[in-house]
């Protein structure tokens, strides 16, 4: 039997060489997956470039999700790359409104590693898996020489069910519709920051990973109807995720940035930086686009969670300009806000 290669695409990635900001999920990182990877395995399901890639399996519809760690360094205020890599893992299924149901790892360890730093690791996944309610069912693990791998990363499969009391796809957006963010933005990134010891300043701060499944779950009990699009901002933060969505639509976004929730010490560090801290990652909240009729019931069910408090609706969708997030200020004044660009704070998931 004659096998036949699938027809090799050209990739359009103009690049001579990867860089960090490749790796850091704004402009640069959409260039490197959509002009040379995802060319040569092109299909309708990776097409979508959605957090989890969903297909039917018999009755039941399954979603699938990988993901890299390689946050220096391991541990930091609020969590550590065991638990980082098992929440994030997590939260890509939870935004596709799948219930996470069990994960895979790879552990890539350096040579030299101690013991007792791999023990806490294994602790951690094993802690934040049983807190979310899954399962780790296998995995891999690799050795490096000593210096390779920042004493150790971490790689995932997750594996859920789709919920079907929502359909989320980009195309159902509409004018009209608010966007809902779950809490304050840019504290892991920034807690990052500040345990490498980059920046003098004293800050009670802590990264916001955890699992967004509750609050996810709630909001379907609510009003699945009326949720249009989910996402959780990681790596390029809100503003990265919100470009995403606009991008090649037929709607625009406005944000009102005063009510965009932040912790002191985030803003901050980011005024001393130059940063926008809608730039920066997070690791415990999520994005969602809800219909305006749903908007008050999706705010309550949120609320009623703990550790929802902090939601609130940061944006709407307009009909103009297309295909731009529009940042309003206090003052009525506005201003086009980007996908990042570069690599302000490497590693840092």
């Amino acid at each position: 039997m004659t096998v036949v290669q699938p027809a090799r695409k050209t990739p359009r990635f103009a690049d001579t060489q990867i860089e960090m900001a490749h790796g850091a999920g704004g402009t640069a990182s959409r260039r490197l997956v959509e002009g040379l990877i995802a060319p040569y395995f092109s299909n309708p399901i990776l097409q979508a470039f959605t957090d989890a890639a969903t297909l039917p399996l018999g009755n039941v519809k399954i979603a699938t999700t990988a993901d890299g760690f390689v946050v220096r360094p391991l541990r930091f205020p609020g969590g550590s790359i065991g638990e980082l890599a098992v929440n994030g893992t997590l939260n890509d299924l939870a935004v596709s409104a799948a219930r996470p149901i069990a994960l895979m790892a790879t552990l890539i360890l350096e040579s030299g590693l101690p013991t007792s730093a791999l023990e806490s690791e294994i602790e951690a996944m094993a802690i934040a898996a049983r807190k979310a309610g899954v399962s780790i069912i296998g995995g891999d693990t690799k050795v490096v020489e000593h210096g390779k791998a920042d004493g150790m990363y971490v790689s995932t499969f997750g594996i859920g069910t789709v919920d079907e009391r929502a359909t989320l796809d980009p195309a159902s957006v509409r004018p009209g519709d608010q966007v809902l963010l779950s809490g304050p933005i840019g504290a892991h990134g920034i807690t990052i920051l500040l345990a490498r010891g980059d920046l003098d300043l004293d800050a009670d701060l802590t990264s916001d990973t955890r699992p967004v499944w509750p609050f996810i779950e709630a909001l379907l009990e609510r009003c699945g109807a009326g949720l249009r699009w989910m996402r959780d901002p990681t790596r390029g933060g809100v503003a990265t995720s919100l470009n995403e969505l606009v991008r090649g639509s037929a709607f625009g976004i406005a944000l009102f940035e005063e009510r965009l929730p932040m912790h002191p010490a985030v803003r901050g560090a980011c005024e001393l930086l130059g940063l926008d801290p809608l730039h920066i990652a997070n690791e415990g909240q999520f994005l969602a686009v809800v219909a305006p009729e749903y908007a008050e019931a999706a705010l309550t069910a949120v609320h009623g969670v703990p550790g929802g408090e902090g939601a609130t609706y940061i944006g709407e969708v307009r009909a103009e300009p297309r295909r731009r997030v529009i940042g309003i200020n206090g003052f009525g004044g506005t201003r086009v806000i980007d996908m990042l660009t570069g690599d302000p704070l490497p590693r840092i998931c």
